[in-house]
């Protein structure tokens, strides 16, 4: 296993300029998700060492960019649905990167998208899957969709000839369930210092005097969880709900339902205006995270960066970015306890969020992990692989038993 820690110092360039490819996700500009926040600040860096970086999105707009901070953009369509969307796009997009010239690296983000892993390689490519969380625990997946996640991740173990993965507990399914090594690389967030309030007030808020929830309305995501718990406390700072689902109208209701009730909770949608997201991050009290599945999450990651105080949902991943400092919850009533003390100790937690910031910058810089991908696309240029290290089956590990809580995993 390659951990990120060990990557070389900033700014240092041992690679030869190379050809890479980045596939599977909606692409950059950034303005959706972690993935393409990643592709958006570690391909910028990628061209500044002087690699020529081609990122693959969805996109049918005539007037969409083809280049966008030194990266070539290759704009694709996709089918407008749940299941087939990130497939139809990553089919499309291995396609056309097959009728192209060579590239020598390709960075492929989500196990879903193994399939595609020997249609990419065939051109000649080496191929590194970012195996992303355990997609197969999400229930918006169904009996169907979750047999396919897992079918891919063995697909990716025998395909690939690299394997990324974002958290230590990632790494260590990859490694107790199928004896493959993985390259341990987190993501990285920006520090945010004396941001603006301009955005936070023309929303009514005041900075400093509420609570925040980012987050795609699904289950694994707990927000109905967050709504209750809040609901039940004796809180009198508002809480802000920022996030949708565009393929989960039940569940959104079942939050929208407790909102109606409760006029102290006010639900945005969705935020894509960066620069008011990041206002709102800053000058929030308390961040309340409620993601289970994923592994390192960058909505948790860029409150650290703003300086805000945590209180996560209680499993390894969020403990593992967060640490000692962060406060954790697993039910209503433990959420609801959070943010009285939140609001009876303001300072306390202030001084926090300037902990939480400061590990921040310590363990989650964009340089480094920009680094970490440089190395490895250097040494699978030269011929790294790790195909033929495991047959793809899984052993029989508490890992292989379905379903599975949300917080197994080691710390």
């Amino acid at each position: 296993m390659t951990s990120l820690q060990s990557a070389p110092p900033k700014h240092r360039r041992e690679v030869a300029p190379l050809r890479i490819a980045m596939l599977g996700t909606r692409g950059v500009p950034a303005n959706y998700g972690g993935f393409e926040t990643a592709i958006e600040e570690i391909g910028q860096r990628l061209v500044e060492q002087g690699h020529a970086v081609t990122v693959y999105g969805r996109s049918t707009e005539r007037t969409a960019p083809t280049e966008y901070l030194g990266m070539r953009l290759v704009n694709l369509p996709a089918l407008r649905s749940k299941t087939l969307e990130t497939l139809s796009h990553t089919a499309l997009s291995a396609a056309h990167f097959s009728t192209q010239r060579r590239h020598d690296v390709a960075f492929v983000f989500n196990a879903a998208n193994a399939p595609f892993v020997p249609l990419i390689r065939a051109r000649g490519a080496a191929v590194a899957v970012h195996v992303d969380g355990l997609e197969w625990k999400r229930d918006k997946w169904g009996k169907w969709g979750r047999r396919y996640y897992r079918m891919a991740e063995q697909l990716a173990v025998r395909e690939a000839d690299a394997l990324i993965a974002d958290a230590q507990g990632i790494a260590d399914y990859y490694d107790d369930e199928f004896h493959v090594p993985t390259e341990l690389i987190s993501y990285g967030t920006r520090i945010l210092r004396n941001e603006a309030t301009d955005a936070v007030e023309a929303l009514g808020l005041i900075p400093g005097a509420y609570h925040l929830v980012v987050a795609r309305f699904e289950p694994e995501n707990h927000v109905d969880v967050i709504v209750e718990g809040y609901h039940r406390s004796n809180a009198t700072l508002p809480l802000v709900v920022v996030g949708s689902a565009p393929y989960s109208a039940r569940y959104t209701d079942s939050i929208g339902a407790v909102a109606q009730r409760d006029d102290r909770i006010r639900l945005l949608g969705g935020v894509w205006d960066q620069r008011a997201l990041d206002q709102l991050y800053a000058h929030a009290l308390s961040y309340l995270h409620g993601h289970s599945v994923g592994g390192t999450n960058p909505s948790l990651l860029r409150a650290m960066g703003a300086g805000t105080a945590v209180v996560g949902w209680d499993v390894v991943f969020n403990r593992e970015v967060a640490g000692t400092a962060g406060s954790y919850f697993s039910t209503p009533a433990e959420l609801a306890r959070s943010v009285e003390e939140i609001e009876q100790y303001p300072f306390r937690f202030r001084d926090i969020g300037e902990h939480m910031q400061e590990r921040a910058r310590k363990h989650y810089d964009w340089d480094i992990v920009t680094e970490a991908y440089s190395s490895l696309a250097g040494r699978l240029a030269r011929g790294y692989s790790t195909r033929g290290m495991s047959t793809g089956r899984r052993s029989d590990s508490a890992w292989s038993v379905e379903p599975l809580p949300v917080e197994v995993g080691r710390g």
